[in-house]
């Protein structure tokens, strides 16, 4: 059939993870409980944040900005997708599909930007703990928030109309359970080389230089770290960065699969979006709590807290 005959797609048809009924139910179950964890983890953290005072520091409001982009990025794609878990017609319409695209970007994009503040905040108070606090004031922490989100809006626009410039006709079907950019690439009817350098482009920027400054941050912090005289501020200053490490790998690697890696890399694409999309977002407020003991200390204050107002 010639390009000239086929209709404009009007709606895409998701292949979701599975089409088992039984692994489908299975999938809803899991995704419904990380789903849950998610909105939990992340608001707990944000409540404890905000409530206990000896948390009012750069380090925890970079945090808290994060919790926000995880619970926005999993609310973006989390209950669409159980909702298609139950469903025969995994339909979504084009509006919709471009929608989630972009808001998928915008927050993943942010979150990459964040990553690396986070790391640069990381360097700074253990490297220069002297004049820590004369750079990171409230009014610097504030820009670098403002300028990651911005970044992160940015870069969504530049990589959701990389993919939007090509025709959609014919074929309908996305061989993936959300709307992103290497999926949607697939079913385009046109030449796709251009926009897969333009969004590989983008990924130099938002990916492959953020996770670059993080790494030299950690090995001038791992100089400074083994240079410590005491034993307990080693071990203070690598449970801190440990934690941060851990979530760069997950989603920086996950994140360079599929959006940097040729398609012939890419045939697990769907378990890494399932990765840095929807188990990253649950991951975050674990790692950053059950590795710190200022979380934890203020979980018990406002554990008992509430045991003495209810007394």
């Amino acid at each position: 059939m010639s390009q000239t005959n086929q209709t404009w797609v009007t709606e895409f048809f998701l292949l979701g993870l599975s089409d088992d009924p039984q692994t489908q139910l299975l999938l809803f179950v899991l995704f419904l409980a990380v789903y849950l964890g998610t909105i939990l983890g992340n608001l707990l953290l944000t409540a404890l944040v905000l409530l206990d005072s000896q948390l009012h520091t750069p380090m925890y409001f970079f945090l808290c900005n994060l919790s926000l982009t995880d619970l926005c990025l999993s609310t973006t794609i989390v209950p669409q997708t159980l909702i298609h878990m139950l469903s025969r017609k995994k339909l979504i319409s084009f509006t919709g599909c471009v929608v989630q695209l972009l808001l998928i970007l915008f927050f993943g994009c942010t979150q990459c930007s964040l990553l690396a503040v986070m790391s640069y905040d990381r360097y700074l108070a253990i490297c220069d703990p002297m004049h820590y606090p004369l750079i990171m004031t409230w009014r610097v922490c504030g820009l670098l928030a403002l300028g990651c989100w911005f970044s992160g809006f940015v870069a969504s626009l530049v990589d959701t109309t990389f993919t939007l410039i090509l025709p959609y006709q014919g074929d309908n079907r996305i061989a993936h359970f959300i709307c992103e950019p290497p999926a949607l690439l697939i079913v385009a009817s046109a030449d796709t080389h251009i926009s897969e350098m333009g969004i590989f482009l983008m990924g130099v920027v938002i990916l492959l230089a953020p996770v670059s400054l993080i790494m030299i941050s950690y090995v001038c912090i791992i100089v400074s770290v083994v240079k410590m005289k005491t034993a307990s501020g080693r071990l203070k200053a690598f449970s801190t960065c440990g934690s941060h490490l851990i979530v760069v790998i997950i989603f920086y690697g996950s994140g360079i699969i599929n959006y940097m890696t040729p398609k012939s890399a890419k045939a697990l694409g769907k378990m890494v979006s399932v990765s840095y999309a929807v188990i990253n977002p649950m991951l975050n407020p674990l790692i950053y709590s059950l590795r710190n003991k200022d979380v934890k200390r203020a979980f018990r204050n406002a554990v008992n807290w509430k045991q003495f107002c209810s007394t």
